[in-house]
Parts: C-alpha cells; sequence; structure tokens
C-alpha cells in the first residue's frame, strides 16, 4: 500500500481535519483516506444539462400540460382543487 505526505498545508485546514476525524471517531489519516476516497470514487454527478439528455423520450406532450391554478384567467379548478 502507498503513502502520501502532503505538504504546505495550512493549520486551520489541519486543525479542522482533526476536528471533523474526532467527530467520527477516526484518526485524522483515516479521515483524510476515507475523504480522498470520496472525493475520487464518487460516481461523476451529472450537469443539468447531461440530466435532461438522459432522460427517456416517453409519453406524449400533453402527459405534461400544466393544470389550471389560481394565476389562471380561466376561472377552472385550481391544481390544489
Amino acid at each position: 500500500m502507498a503513502n502520501l505526505l502532503v505538504r504546505g498545508l495550512d493549520d486551520a485546514l489541519v486543525q479542522s481535519l482533526r476536528e471533523l476525524a474526532a467527530s467520527h471517531g477516526r484518526s485524522v489519516e483515516a479521515e483524510h483516506r476515507e475523504i480522498l476516497a470520496q472525493a475520487l470514487f464518487q460516481p461523476k454527478k451529472l450537469s443539468f444539462t447531461e440530466l435532461l439528455i438522459s432522460m427517456p423520450d416517453v409519453g406524449e406532450d400533453a402527459d405534461f400540460e400544466r393544470l389550471h391554478d389560481a394565476t389562471d384567467e380561466s376561472e377552472g379548478p385550481g391544481v390544489l382543487d
């Protein structure tokens, strides 16, 4: 297993890492490993555009028509009526 030495860290950053590690019941090294693993091995989050593109093309446009609401001038029942 490899070792990693990180130099030149701000004292406040190290203190925050110590506090976070203590709150999770871990050593500073274990907390550092967990942060790195979460940052590097989590699935990539899609941008809003990528998410929209990935949605399947199902249904008809009429399925998604907006119902009348209180701002409509149609005098019809509101969405929550």
